[in-house]
């Protein structure tokens, strides 16, 4: 089949798929594979990068390669991935506590690194997989089965963090705003650097504070006015509570991925390294460096 000709459901694995009938993850993935097959990305060039979860099971479900990791440590395998092979598209997907509890170190770590992979968390404010306890994106007062008198922390700000560490590229979209929401994922894979894609997605079963119809009304898009090369513009929307601006909050180009400020991966000439090596010398090489 000529690529050209592919469609967001050549990106589909046709199985069924365990989440809950109404849960944002579907429309997410559907997003996803709509800005993949706009972008005319081979799937065959695609890896998908997740933990533990129910967003983390997107890979399972789209088309291309997978790895499933621990959880909270989807970014340093993604990180490798790319810089192993940097002609692949590497994309994360996974949940907000995967990314902002577990994973919490790693996204400060990757946020510095700046590998060129895209990062899409979906934040539905719970932890849905094991049965609603707080996330750390839950709104404070917010009752859950574990927290039955209220949250009493203060909601975790991704972007606000990820604008202060100097993260290149930082967004947050609505999935109920597929317009939009594709075309921010499009730009944020195209993205040379590290992308940030916060996600706002409904849990129909777990979280009935934070639904369709609340993401709705709490959210507005962010106009041509807003100027994504203003860091301190982009930090000023990204603390607004009283709607959640949707959109590209902060961009910045020409800063040098992680692979890119690696001597090991910028300068090594080691035959380790090349991609056209025989498998049958690598054997051999690695076999007479063993024997020193």
């Amino acid at each position: 089949m000529d690529f050209n000709d592919f469609n967001e459901n050549d990106y589909d694995m046709p199985c069924e798929k365990a989440w809950c009938p109404g849960c944002g993850h579907f429309t997410a993935q559907k997003i996803l594979r709509q800005a993949l097959a706009e972008l005319k990305i081979p799937n065959e060039k695609l890896v998908f990068v997740s933990g533990i979860g129910q967003a983390a099971k997107l890979p399972q479900y789209t088309k291309g390669h997978m790895f499933n990791g621990l959880h909270g440590r989807s970014l340093p395998a993604a990180m490798a991935i790319k810089a192993c092979n940097p002609e692949l598209t590497v994309i994360v997907n996974s949940g907000d506590g995967c990314s902002y509890g577990e994973g919490g170190n790693h996204f400060l770590a990757q946020i510095a690194r700046n590998a060129d992979i895209t990062q899409i968390v979906h934040n539905n404010m719970i932890y849905g997989l094991t049965k609603g306890q707080a996330s750390p994106t839950s709104l404070k007062g917010m009752k859950t089965p574990v927290q039955v008198s209220g949250v009493t922390n203060e909601p975790f700000n991704p972007l606000a963090v990820a604008i202060a560490m100097g993260a290149t590229f930082v967004a947050r979209i609505f999935a109920g705003n597929m317009a939009q929401a594709k075309e921010v994922i499009k730009q944020a894979i195209q993205h040379k650097g590290y992308a940030l894609v916060d996600t706002l997605v409904q849990c129909v079963s777990m979280n009935k504070l934070n639904t369709f119809k609340w993401y709705k009304e709490n959210t507005y898009e962010l106009d041509d006015s807003h100027d994504v090369h203003d860091k301190k513009a982009a930090f000023a929307k990204s603390l607004e509570t009283g709607k959640y601006p949707t959109g590209i909050f902060y961009k910045v180009e020409g800063n040098p991925t992680f692979s890119e400020s690696s001597v090991a991966y910028k300068n090594d000439k080691s035959p380790l390294y090349s991609r056209n090596l025989d498998m049958n010398k690598l054997e051999k090489l690695i076999i007479s460096k063993r024997k020193r």
